[in-house]
């Protein structure tokens, strides 16, 4: 998938539309009480991402977040501003060619509709299947993000990687730490997947997730004060901290790190921001070692 191109105008209709507003709660932007099934990673087989006429070097990009109680107003901001923003700053910047964005929505292993995948897509759909995933708000124990490493590595098929050898990109957005290990009986209940073996760790998620895929994690309000310490422990030059106050700059924090990835220099990508968020996003890369 992956064709057309992205435009602001259409995020306005679409926003209009949906009755979307800076007033707009997680339950008013997501509507759907259950998750769809055209979302659900025991029904897919593989996500693709292929060049086209539109996009001749199309770039794999993966967006997920975190759907568990603690944050709502992640999924808030994701849908309001920050996704559509990183779109278009994505054309305007051009960090990277032809994206092609996904969007998941994960919780943890043993949660009803513990993770959710989107298309890649190039276009408004972007955005129209990002408000179709369900915000359950609810789930407890450790992150999810390992599912979304393995369904990256295992269920996504990407040109860019295939035909020309260059790695797309995943990012996870959370709070929490992550789950140690995940049984095999979950990666068959969620993938529809038989492993010979009992359980993986997250390393093994990780590593690969990382054949394909430049791979960040982005911490928002940490739960606990070891959740920075175990991040950096598995990302360590690959770990970004976005304060909670500051998450209206989400998608300045993604741009440049792809500009990073892509060998720009750190100083002239903070001087593009607007002067009020420098301090911010380069306190939020310091981690950042690509």
């Amino acid at each position: 998938m992956g064709y057309g191109s992205y435009k602001a105008k259409d995020w306005d209709k679409l926003r209009n539309s949906r009755g979307i507003n800076s007033s707009s709660s997680v339950n008013d932007i997501f509507k759907n009480k259950e998750v769809d099934p055209k979302y659900n990673p025991r029904n897919i087989n593989v996500r693709e991402s292929r060049d086209s006429a539109d996009s001749p070097e199309s770039t794999p990009i993966i967006i997920g977040f975190d759907d568990t109680g603690s944050m709502g107003y992640l999924a808030q901001e994701i849908a309001q501003n920050s996704l559509n923003k990183t779109v278009t700053e994505i054309y305007d910047k051009n960090p990277v060619t032809n994206p092609h964005v996904m969007c998941a929505a994960y919780g943890n292993a043993g949660d009803v509709g513990p993770l959710q995948v989107t298309q890649f897509e190039a276009d408004i759909k972007i955005v129209e299947q990002l408000l179709d995933l369900w915000i359950p708000l609810r789930g407890m124990g450790d992150s999810g993000d390992p599912l979304l490493w393995y369904f990256a590595a295992k269920h996504t098929s990407i040109d860019s990687w295939e035909k020309r050898g260059k790695k797309g990109f995943l990012f996870t957005i959370g709070d929490d730490t992550i789950k140690r290990s995940i049984f095999n009986d979950k990666i068959y209940d969620i993938f529809g997947d038989s492993i010979n073996k009992l359980y993986m760790e997250p390393e093994e998620f990780l590593e690969m997730a990382q054949e394909k895929y430049h791979v960040f994690h982005i911490i928002t309000k940490p739960l606990r004060a070891d959740v920075l310490e175990k991040w950096l422990d598995l990302l360590p030059d690959s770990t970004a901290i976005v304060d909670e106050a500051n998450v209206k700059n989400l998608y300045m924090v993604i741009i440049s790190i792809m500009q990073l990835v892509n060998g720009q220099d750190r100083k002239e990508i903070l001087n593009q921001w607007p002067a009020n968020a420098q301090k911010g996003i380069e306190d939020a890369l310091k981690f950042i070692n690509v």
